[in-house]
């Protein structure tokens, strides 16, 4: 049995409105940052938490409470609690009910299918199963190769969406992003650069095309001009 402390936030609620314990004594004895608890001071954090009193709980005592507001250096000690809690036991296999065994072939002919990059453990954590087993799907040797169908094992309920999309970021961690497979479309900076530059309006060419006539008419009755005097 482990001697923790019950609701670490909920007791620092508590502490932080019903005694003068500075921050890092707080900190210190909730397993948090003082930061977080001057948060909880300042109304920041924690809100809508209920303070949890310690004293009741019997993990805390009024003495260790006022022996540490008069010592700032005084660190509180965590009293023998009403409650224990249980040590967390080391993660096994997964367990998987027996009405979903049937269709974890299924999960990892999915899982080998869609993500490659996983790894036998990987595998075996997700779904509950045997390196052995994963192989056999993987190099279809399994019994049931022919009536396998590869399903999402979140949809079959073998695993959370949670625990996949962790597994999967494990496994892709490292490797080169995968190229795009046929036809994509090309970043905008690219297109940009494509793209002709706009022509220019009608209307001002044919500005310049009619004084450009002009011109030339204006020329030309010069020297018709010209002629004419030099007849006469």
């Amino acid at each position: 049995m482990a001697n923790s402390l019950l609701m670490p936030k909920a007791t620092a609620v508590w502490l932080v409105d019903n005694t003068a314990l500075s921050f890092e004594q707080i900190a210190q004895f909730c397993g948090l940052h003082p930061l977080e608890v001057k948060a909880i001071a300042d109304g920041e954090s924690a809100q809508g938490i209920k303070g949890m009193d310690p004293i009741m709980t019997g993990q805390l005592t009024r003495d260790e409470i006022a022996r540490s507001e008069k010592d700032p250096n005084h660190r509180l000690k965590l009293s023998d609690p009403k409650v224990r809690v249980p040590e967390s036991k080391r993660k096994g296999p997964r367990y998987t009910p027996l009405s979903k065994r049937q269709d974890r072939p299924n999960a990892i002919l999915w899982l080998v299918r869609n993500h490659p990059e996983l790894k036998d453990a990987q595998i075996s954590r997700l779904v509950g199963t045997t390196k052995s087993t994963i192989e056999q799907i993987r190099e279809r040797k399994h019994w049931n190769s022919v009536n396998l169908q590869p399903m999402d094992p979140v949809t079959l309920g073998l695993t959370s969406q949670i625990d996949l999309d962790l597994e999967v970021n494990r496994a892709s961690r490292g490797r080169e992003p995968a190229q795009p497979v046929g036809d994509t479309l090309l970043p905008a900076a690219l297109t940009e650069r494509l793209v002709p530059a706009p022509e220019k309006p009608k209307d001002e060419d044919a500005e310049l095309d009619a004084n450009a006539v002009f011109a030339k008419l204006s020329a030309l009755k010069s020297k018709d001009k010209d002629e004419d005097e030099d007849q006469e």
